[in-house]
């Protein structure tokens, strides 16, 4: 106690802290006289209150630094999300379960599509018979055939236009089974490699039957 009445606080030096004018109009006479006695007690309370007031701020200073995040542990409480971290072993086990699972169902549709890869190459062989067929049976150019009418009578003429038209339509048929087998190769070649299936255009199968 005798320490502590000794001591200067460092609330009672500050200057917005140093003694001011009474607000009081009148007081007792006896604390206006030269004789006045202050309580003995009124430094020990000073020094109280400001040891207080120092305790206070202390603890508001706690309060503040252990809550000014606040805002940002509420979200992180609030995230529903849930992280668990596992070992390596963990993860090859269940990598081997999920293995096989799904290996049957994969080499199943691996095999439905070799199965369907297999008919279109039968598809496609048919229609390459097709067309060979139709490229022996037309000319070789629509220029080159030129029929002399004259002197023929009309049901002649009319036999040898329904001909004509009905080469130009198998011409037009034939024109379109070739698309359709380029298509039908360039499918294939993004499926199997070149070697398995040999590709063979119009041109090369007219020079073989030469």
């Amino acid at each position: 106690m005798g320490d502590r009445s000794h001591r200067v606080s460092r609330l009672s030096v500050h200057p917005r802290y140093a003694p001011r004018e009474s607000v009081f109009t009148s007081a007792p006479e006896m604390h206006r006289s030269e004789n006045a006695v202050c309580s003995p007690f009124l430094r020990e309370c000073v020094l109280a209150m400001e040891d207080g007031c120092e305790e206070a701020r202390e603890a508001q200073k706690v309060v503040r630094e252990g809550t000014y995040d606040l805002p940002r542990i509420t979200k992180v409480l609030e995230n529903e999300r849930v992280f668990l971290l596992i070992d390596e072993f963990t993860v090859r086990k269940y990598k081997a379960d999920l293995t096989d699972e799904i290996e049957p169902q994969v080499n199943e549709l691996i095999a439905r599509a070799e199965r369907g890869l297999q008919i279109l190459l039968k598809k496609e062989s048919m229609l390459q018979t097709k067309i060979e067929s139709l490229l022996a049976s037309r000319p070789s150019s629509r220029a080159a055939i030129t029929v002399n009418t004259t002197g023929m009578s009309k049901p002649d003429i009319r036999t040898i236009q329904m001909r004509t038209k009905e080469r130009q339509r198998l011409e037009d048929e034939a024109a379109a089974l070739q698309r359709e087998v380029d298509a039908l190769v360039r499918i294939d070649s993004t499926r199997i490699p070149p070697r398995v299936l040999p590709y063979v255009s119009l041109q090369e199968l007219a020079a073989m039957k030469k």
